[in-house]
């Protein structure tokens, strides 16, 4: 009998069974349409099963363009999900496949398949095939659509729960089972803290066993571990070389030579490049949140350090106002030692704000979101830069809408235990995003620009650029595999559409940016690929699970700071230090956190490992292997490396670095 035998396979998870009717469709390249109903006792959607079923043809369809499904729930029987591996046409020698791979509900309706070719617009021949192109991309926008979270940050997807995301863009994070026992109970107590002695009986029963805490409870006063911190802590983005003092720091060459090499001066440091600034003017004007009925305060620091011989970066001089006057002093580290530690903490507490919701919420969470809500919306499932970076970026939406509904909502932790409370948060996330430039997202550039590239103790620049060079690599090969000149970079209207939604979405169409609007290059895209890639999984993997380890000793990093800056040197005794840091349920409220935070998931997947069926063909392997056999030599040399070192920097291992922002 003449016809198409159509064999269904339902993938082998263990809840892809669904109970049914289902409505099977073939559409040849001519637009014919050939329909059959699944609805037999002995054909049920099994997990792991397979059945053939004939439905009759024509002689004048012969090739098959698209296989359409769709789902009628079975009278009397749950309305379950089905997840459909894939369906195989057989048209006589002819066999042709249609990857599924995804979870298909009734209320989807008609869901169509194409055949496993990667393919580009420009290529498209068949016009069924383009036409379904443009009906994916159309469904897709009305489902994904833009929302404004605050006035000048970047956009996010318009959805407040998770369940409109749909099986197929939620994922299931197996917890580690962190262990929080030491760290409950305090929730109703608001008072102070009552000494160091009692955060630190607090610190021994939760650090106890965490070797990098217990090295930073004993070293966090040390200014050499201050410098540390700002090269190898959870924010390792901000310290910059400077060439001239700022006017607006009043630091002149007799107040800071005490602490030059004997024999020089700060003129010659300068010209040295030995000399460095933190600047926390981003925080100028945002409000303070008010915790437990009482106002907390903010400061914006400068703060000079310098290189010194053997490497290490060491503060010179912290003041913590922007503003020069004389009830903002420059603090030393000839002042009182209460003076220099509190000038210390503030610095560290304008880090803590900066961290959180600039180098880790704006630069890997809301980055990692405009781009997945821009690749939905304007590339085809089929579209090659579809495929590789939606690994990468598909978990951002869940994480992130998650966030919005708890850790940033009412009565969520910034509302209840951070100095940037409610009221700030969107005013620091629109001085970022102004203040946001491409170079800075792109390690090689940013680092050369922050004069920090030959720091010798800088581990986090020194894996992070071999990080990304392999990431630009594959990203090169990938790229090379599907674009055979520039021009057919230009040309590609989707990939075009791509960049200027991500442009003008995600960072406001902020020509200062310097965010490409259009691609004119294979190396344009390229970068870009890498440092998408990179945010999503490196810098993530940075900043977000090293935040446990430094913050754990709360003092190290208050999340906020209950009394006012001093205007005035010798106005505090080391008694009274502790009376600035926060209260007891808000530091224990944000450790609970970052303990959760801060810990992999049991099921993570690790950088440039891929699940995703379409990575398993030939060109894919080859490229996949390529680049994860480098990321095991880097890999190899870092452990190398921190065999030798007391406090290894482990962040940047590619083992421990997870594929995308999850978490």
């Amino acid at each position: 009998m003449e016809g198409f035998h159509i064999t269904v396979r339902t993938s082998a998870l263990p809840l892809a069974g669904s109970y049914s009717i289902l409505h099977v469709s073939l559409i040849s390249t001519q637009g014919k349409i050939v329909s059959d109903v699944l609805d037999h006792a002995e054909s049920h959607l099994l997990p792991g099963s397979a059945f053939t079923i004939l439905v009759g043809g024509s002689h004048d369809v012969d090739q098959v363009a698209l296989v359409r499904l769709r789902l009628e729930v079975r009278p009397g029987f749950p309305d379950l999900d089905w997840h459909c591996q894939c369906v195989e046409v057989n048209h006589g020698p002819r066999v042709q496949v249609f990857p599924c791979h995804r979870w298909l509900q009734a209320a989807d309706g008609d869901v169509e398949l194409r055949s496993e070719d990667v393919c580009m617009v420009n290529r498209e021949k068949v016009d069924v095939l383009k036409e379904h192109r443009t009906r994916e991309l159309s469904t897709k926008q009305q489902h994904i659509r833009w929302h404004t979270f605050a006035d000048g940050v970047p956009r996010c997807v318009d959805m407040q729960t998770l369940k409109p995301l749909g099986p197929n863009l939620s994922s299931t994070r197996q917890s580690p089972g962190t262990n929080l026992h030491y760290l409950r109970g305090f929730t109703e107590r608001k008072d102070p803290w009552g000494s160091f002695k009692e955060i630190e009986q607090f610190f021994m029963q939760n650090g106890s066993g965490n070797s990098v805490a217990m090295y930073v409870w004993s070293h966090w006063r040390e200014d050499a571990f201050f410098g540390y911190q700002c090269l190898n802590g959870c924010n390792p983005l901000l310290v910059r070389q400077i060439h001239s003092i700022p006017c607006i720091l009043s630091v002149t060459p007799e107040l800071v030579q005490p602490f030059l090499p004997e024999g020089s001066s700060l003129e010659l440091e300068l010209e040295r490049g030995k000399v460095f600034l933190l600047d926390y003017e981003v925080l100028e004007g945002v409000p303070p949140n008010v915790i437990n009925g009482k106002q907390q305060q903010l400061a914006t620091p400068l703060c000079l350090l310098h290189a010194s011989a053997d490497g290490n970066l060491k503060p010179i001089a912290i003041q913590l106002q922007q503003k020069p006057s004389s009830e903002n002093p420059v603090f030393l580290p000839s002042d009182p030692q209460p003076d220099w530690l509190l000038a210390k903490m503030w610095t560290r507490c304008a880090d803590f704000q900066c961290h959180q919701l600039i180098s880790h919420f704006l630069r890997t969470h809301l980055l990692g979101e405009v781009c997945c809500v821009a690749t939905l919306r304007q590339l085809p499932e089929v579209h090659p830069i579809h495929m590789l970076l939606m690994p990468h970026v598909r978990s951002c939406l869940q994480i992130n809408i998650q966030a919005r509904a708890s850790l940033l909502a009412p009565n969520g932790v910034f509302d209840r235990s951070i100095g940037c409370g409610l009221n700030a948060i969107p005013v620091l996330l629109a001085h970022a995003t102004a203040r946001l430039r491409y170079h800075t997202l792109c390690v090689p550039e940013d680092l050369k620009a922050r004069g920090v590239e030959t720091l010798p103790n800088y581990y986090y620049a020194q894996d992070a650029l071999k990080l990304w060079n392999a990431l630009h690599r594959f990203a090169t090969r990938w790229v090379d595999l599907y674009y055979h000149s520039n021009t057919e970079v230009e040309e590609d209207s989707e990939l075009q559409s791509w960049i200027m939604e991500i442009f003008t979405e995600g960072f406001l169409g902020n020509t200062e940016s310097g965010m490409p609007q259009s691609f004119e290059s294979k190396e344009e895209l390229s970068k870009f690929i890498t440092m998408v890639i990179f945010s999503c999984s490196a810098l993530h993997a940075a900043v977000n699970f090293s935040q446990f380890d430094f913050n754990l000793w709360m003092p190290n990093c208050p999340a906020s700071m209950s009394r006012s800056p001093p205007q005035s040197k010798g106005s505090v005794k080391e008694e009274d230090l502790v009376t600035f840091l926060p209260d007891v349920n808000a530091t224990c409220s944000v450790l609970t956190t970052l303990a959760l935070l801060s810990e992999p998931g049991v099921n993570f997947v690790p950088l440039c490992q891929y699940n995703e069926p379409y990575f398993s063909n030939d060109a894919h392997c080859r490229l996949v292997e390529e680049v994860q056999k480098e990321l095991s030599t880097i890999g190899a040399e870092i452990s190398e490396r921190n065999s030798k070192m007391e406090l290894p920097y482990s962040y940047l291992s590619p083992d421990r670095i997870e594929n995308s922002v999850s978490i």
